[in-house]
């Protein structure tokens, strides 16, 4: 905030006499500008009509760089009516300001909105927030559009386009467009900032299935059934399927609320297997565990760096792709997840399976600063290619091409990673967490335990520091006893928040 503060009173001048009309020449705008454009939806299939909607501004000459959160909000205005979605895209256009409210409002009415109450239900709602530096005031548009600063679900998003470096002279504007010294970051902070997350009708969600999951109010449970013949916990345990079935059916029973089913060993050395027989050890198990009927209200997570095994197992129902390359072992896995809609786990790993343990992959000058960038560039890349930030779960990737102390470092430095990412990409920072740190070597290192299966304690001991510091998803073998543990840390995260609020 100070930073900005010292900003602002240059770039405001540096803006003066850009305010344009409808009057202004076609040449002002021949080159691409910057945008920002909202999304709001309360009427039929919401998550559809976005989906619709982002398709619809491609093809309209609307390139998309960034997607904010998700959010699920009361209705303002006129309140009897269904709950919103809402968000906002950043994005790149050629079309000028009017024509890209004529594309905007041709999506509108493609998607079925028709005139009706002001602020009333509509399967799609578009505005323009912002247009490159420029300040548009016409008889049918006005940028920045008028009543962004009274609205927590549009400045919501809108802040989770940005980063708390400023990107260049095009942000700088817009933040001095609020006529605030601290920018759009206070005028966020006076609406409430993140204290509003959870309430006042304010949800951060991430679709998935057909549910809007809410992954703060508890930290969630990923239960592993890995069906390889040479897991380093328990290869050879679940290749069968009565066997398989037997496992998930006791990870539900103690209380999983995700399922990830993996065919593909990623312990270090591992010698990659071919998708064809991947889909070959995958797919009969995966069949059967959608038949039982405990698995209803559960979430399936494919553990895949192959896209083909993605897309297949997403046609057969599951609900997640977990992936510990982030699309590093497969081109096309990106832009197969943005089609197939679903969730995305993005873990950081360099190198693959076979190398990532080497000295190359290993060396780290700062962890938790190159983690997060390697990361973050990951998200980048598939946001680009499709992916709104709004489906994406990171994996600092506990044990991948990292040693004990690393993991060490990543597990006490959550709360940095997501500092880091912020600088670039709030939206980023505030997508859930997954730790993975079950029965991993560099535990049987500290504790003296050979045997992977020893390890549980000390996995205890783990996913609670990582909870602590703000995972959302712990990745386990044993759901019994972490999750007693998640439920520990957060009763004890829900009584620090209450005591900060009663301060």
């Amino acid at each position: 905030m100070r930073v900005l503060k010292q900003m602002f009173p240059a770039i405001k001048r540096g803006i003066r006499g850009v305010r344009k009309s409808d009057g202004c020449q076609a040449e002002v705008f021949s080159q691409e500008k910057e945008i920002v454009i909202a999304l709001g939806s309360n009427v039929g299939d919401r998550m559809h009509n976005f989906t619709e909607a982002l398709k619809l501004l491609k093809k309209s000459g609307v390139r998309i760089t960034r997607h904010g959160s998700l959010y699920e909000t009361e209705p303002a205005y006129v309140t009897e009516q269904p709950l919103f979605l809402n968000s906002a895209i950043r994005g790149t256009t050629k079309l000028d300001p009017h024509d890209l409210l004529k594309a905007l409002k041709q999506i509108e009415k493609h998607l079925g909105r028709t005139d009706g109450i002001r602020y009333g239900p509509r399967p799609i709602d578009l505005d323009i927030l912002f247009y490159g530096k420029f300040e548009v005031d016409s008889e049918v548009l006005t940028i920045p559009h008028e009543r962004i600063w009274e609205r927590p679900f549009v400045v919501a998003p809108l802040i989770d386009l940005l980063g708390s470096s400023l990107d260049n002279d095009t942000v700088a504007s817009w933040h001095s467009f609020s006529r605030k010294s601290g920018g759009l970051f206070e005028v966020w902070e006076k609406l409430g900032g993140e204290s509003l997350i959870g309430k006042e009708g304010l949800r951060r969600v991430l679709p998935v299935g057909n549910q809007l999951w809410d992954w703060s109010r508890k930290t969630h449970v990923m239960g592993i059934v890995n069906l390889t013949p040479n897991s380093f916990s328990d290869g050879g345990k679940f290749q069968s399927v009565d066997a398989a079935v037997a496992q998930v059916r006791l990870l539900i029973v103690e209380g999983a609320d995700i399922i990830d089913i993996g065919a593909q060993s990623t312990q270090p050395s591992a010698t990659r297997i071919s998708p064809e027989e991947e889909l070959n050890r995958l797919m009969p198990i995966l069949e059967a565990v959608l038949q039982m009927p405990e698995i209803s209200g559960k979430f399936i997570s494919v553990d895949t760096f192959y896209s083909v095994v993605a897309s297949e197992a997403v046609r057969r129902g599951a609900h997640i792709v977990n992936d510990v390359s982030g699309g590093q072992l497969d081109p096309n896995m990106h832009k197969v997840v943005a089609e197939l809609g679903v969730p995305y786990i993005i873990m950081h790993m360099r190198g693959d399976p076979q190398t990532m343990q080497n000295s190359s992959n290993t060396l780290y000058e700062d962890v938790c600063k190159e983690v997060s960038s390697e990361l973050y560039a990951r998200v980048r890349d598939a946001e680009l290619s499709g992916i709104p930030v709004w489906s994406i779960i990171l994996d600092p990737g506990i044990g991948f091409s990292k040693n004990a102390v690393h993991n060490l470092e990543l597990l006490m430095g959550l709360p940095r990673l997501r500092r880091e990412i912020a600088s670039k990409s709030y939206a980023a920072s505030r997508a859930p967490i997954l730790i993975g740190p079950s029965r991993k070597r560099f535990l049987g290192e500290i504790c003296d335990r050979l045997n992977p299966v020893e390890r549980d304690p000390a996995t205890v001991a783990a996913v609670s520091a990582g909870i602590l510091g703000g995972a959302n998803l712990i990745r386990v073998h044993n759901v019994r006893d972490n999750l007693d543990a998640a439920k520990v840390c957060d009763a004890l995260l829900a009584q620090k928040k209450g005591s900060s609020m009663v301060r």
